[in-house]
């Protein structure tokens, strides 16, 4: 199972309701941060978060709109006596934005910053998960990131086990994780091929856009994704002025997922034209794609596969 928060929804600008760019994935205890912008510690202590297990944070573009909110962060977690060190990821740019904000504290983190500048389709791999960067279409480089969990294996038929004599114990554990076994009569027992174990499961997979013109080419990547949580700045009425910025509307991201099998539509970087009105988003997406929310900050869902 896996949560995602939405810490921050707006767009440029905040409003009353809604803080700038930030989601917060928590993958079985496992904090993960995608974008942070002003004031993203203040919504992870209302969304009763925790930080000390935030293991690394996602940065999509260096728009203050996405980053502010990481000096703040880091400062609270060393006031909250953070040792173990946190990894920041990010386009162009974003070794000497986390060294100037290490030379602005009067005292020096006990924890270690661990910096990464990515490239295109670069990947991170983790023990049960991989994310993925992909170069984006904004005014500055900026990438969207796909999360997709590890293949987990089949369901287990117990009773298929023990009708081979197979004792309950560490061997079941072996065979659901397609390891091959064998008993003492000498009988080598395949899990798949004996039916003990189903096909192996796909992962769970979110998809981030940060922001973007609507882009086929980052579609293609996250096609069949549980979740993919999208700008859509603009109406379809202003598709003019979204392409000239580097922004998306509603219609045409909800078009794109719609195509790409998207099973779950999240529209964030909701901008303050719509604070009253954020039904004029929310009807063009789903005229085109059903399954579309427009979270609200704090909001929290589960995916599960």
């Amino acid at each position: 199972m896996l949560k995602v928060v939405f810490l921050g929804t707006a767009g440029s600008l905040p409003t009353t309701t809604r803080n700038p760019s930030a989601f917060l994935l928590n993958y079985n205890g496992e904090l993960i941060l995608f974008d942070c912008g002003e004031g993203t510690q203040k919504q992870m202590m209302k969304a009763k978060t925790g930080m000390q297990k935030l293991s690394s944070i996602f940065i999509s573009h260096l728009h203050a709109d996405h980053v502010l909110g990481v000096p703040g962060l880091l400062q609270t977690m060393a006031f909250q006596g953070r040792t173990n060190p946190i990894e920041i990821y990010g386009p162009k740019g974003i070794l000497d934005f986390i060294k100037n904000i290490e030379k602005l504290f009067t005292t020096k983190l006990k924890f270690k910053i661990i910096t990464k500048q990515l490239v295109n389709n670069e990947i991170i791999k983790k023990e049960k998960y991989c994310i993925k960067a992909i170069l984006m279409s904004h005014s500055i480089e900026t990438f969207g990131y796909i999360f997709l969990e590890n293949e987990k294996p089949g369901k287990f038929n117990r009773e298929k086990a023990e009708s081979l004599g197979i004792e309950k114990g560490p061997l079941y554990s072996r065979l659901h994780h397609g390891e091959k076994i064998t008993l003492e009569n000498g009988k080598v027992i395949d899990p798949y091929k004996e039916g003990i174990v189903g096909k192996p499961r796909k992962g769970i997979k979110i998809s981030y856009s940060g922001d973007t013109r609507e882009n086929e080419y980052f579609m293609i990547k996250a096609k069949n994704s549980n979740l993919l949580i999208h700008e859509a700045t603009f109406s379809n009425k202003e598709k003019v002025l979204a392409y000239e910025w580097g922004h998306s509307t509603a219609y045409g991201v909800a078009t794109l997922a719609k195509k790409y099998n998207i099973k779950k539509l999240a529209l964030v970087h909701i901008s303050q034209r719509f604070t009253e009105k954020i039904d004029i988003i929310m009807n063009e997406a789903k005229k085109e794609f059903d399954q579309t929310i427009i979270p609200n900050d704090l909001e929290c869902i589960e995916i599960n596969n």
